[in-house]
């Protein structure tokens, strides 16, 4: 049988690492508290304390038990493998080399969590699509882009609800407002923010030549109410009701309870028309509005703070994150990771995560680079 104890020791490695960033000592001593709390027979007298309660106690049991299975496993292939080598029995080989390249793989997605260092990372996210130059090609761009990220979505198993969707003159979308449900949905769509570029020849044109359309997807991570420090004044709100039309199927409403705010100092419009009534539209469309205005807020802050330090030299974000290439050649490229990816056709089907995951890696050597400088 053939030596397998560095394949062991790097796996140990890994997992000790695990136990630091997905902080498994302080969970430990967390589950107790919250399942106390969690107990409590008035707890759902408030329900949303009550959801922030159920929702913590679930994703630290999730940590916990994934870290105990995964500890548990590599016991387990340890085990059989000093067991071979003692016996000098060749027939268990491949049942380690197998169990050991579960346990990598495995390793491979909990490590992502090392990546998300933001304090909304493990938020929900609020989406929006907005075609840009090229025309109907653009619209039509738009709408790739959403059936895109509502295909990631479904394949992760998160959550997704269509808020809004505004049908292009000639065919696409002109907009669409759609929110992400899931631990870490900020956290990995956050980098897909910008300007997403298209080559193909359009199906639009009659004579077939190549056109170029641009679509923009902005995100911002959905907030709990405790967490908005947004003060709204209603005289800087412009609130219209129209009927609901366009994308977004059955569950639309199509009475005239859609709602759409403007908010007037920000130019910044949101638009919901997926509820059951003109209420619950607005609702949610404050909801949304408040998580824009949010992030317009951070990223005031972050340009202060930045003019205050002074120029530094970094990779900054340009118009275009990444190119959707079709024609003459098939290749999808991020051009901040620099990730080359020639399977066009299933990223546009929503595998879009090892996009993603390149993302979340050049971020953080970014900023690596920039602690050492």
């Amino acid at each position: 049988m053939r030596d397998l104890s560095d394949d062991v020791g790097a796996l140990r490695r890994r997992l000790a690492e695990a136990e630091t960033y997905l902080r498994i000592e302080d969970l430990r001593r967390l589950r107790p508290q919250l399942e106390t709390e969690a107990s409590r027979p008035d707890l759902w007298d408030d329900p949303d304390q009550a959801r922030a309660v159920t929702g913590e106690l679930a994703a630290v049991s999730g940590d916990l038990d994934l870290y105990d299975s995964l500890t548990s496993r590599l016991d387990d292939a340890e085990t059989l493998y000093e067991l071979g080598r003692e016996e000098s029995d060749d027939s268990v080989e491949a049942e380690v080399v197998e169990a050991l390249g579960a346990l990598a793989r495995a390793l491979d997605d909990v490590e992502l969590r090392s990546l998300f260092t933001g304090p909304y990372d493990t938020h929900d996210a609020v989406c929006s699509v907005n075609s840009g130059e090229g025309g109907t090609d653009a619209q039509d761009w738009a709408e790739m882009l959403l059936r895109m990220y509502l295909r990631w979505a479904e394949r992760r198993g998160f959550e997704t609800e269509l808020d809004e969707a505004t049908a292009g003159q000639e065919a696409g979308i002109s907009s669409a407002t759609f929110i992400v449900k899931g631990r870490y949905a900020y956290g990995l769509l956050k980098g897909e923010k910008g300007t997403h570029r298209l080559v193909r020849i359009s199906p639009f044109n009659a004579q077939g030549k190549r056109q170029t359309a641009f679509a923009a997807l902005t995100v911002v991570p959905l907030l709990e109410e405790d967490e908005i420090e947004i003060d709204i004044d209603e005289k800087e709100l412009r609130i219209d009701v129209y009927r609901s039309s366009g994308a977004g199927g059955q569950h639309v409403n199509v009475t005239d309870s859609a709602v759409r705010i403007t908010h007037l100092p920000t130019g910044i419009v949101v638009s919901c028309q997926n509820e059951r009534s003109q209420h619950q539209n607005k609702d949610r469309a404050m909801t949304i509005l408040k998580a824009r205005l949010a992030d317009l807020e951070r990223q005031r802050r972050d340009e202060e703070l930045e003019a205050i330090a002074g120029p530094k030299q970094r990779v900054g974000f340009g118009t275009q994150i990444r190119s959707y290439v079709l024609h003459p050649y098939q290749q999808v490229k991020d051009l901040r990771s620099n990730l080359e990816v020639p399977n066009v056709d299933a990223v546009l089907d929503g595998d879009v995560d090892p996009l993603m995951e390149a993302f979340l890696r050049w971020e953080r050597s970014q900023a690596d680079s920039s602690a050492t400088t």
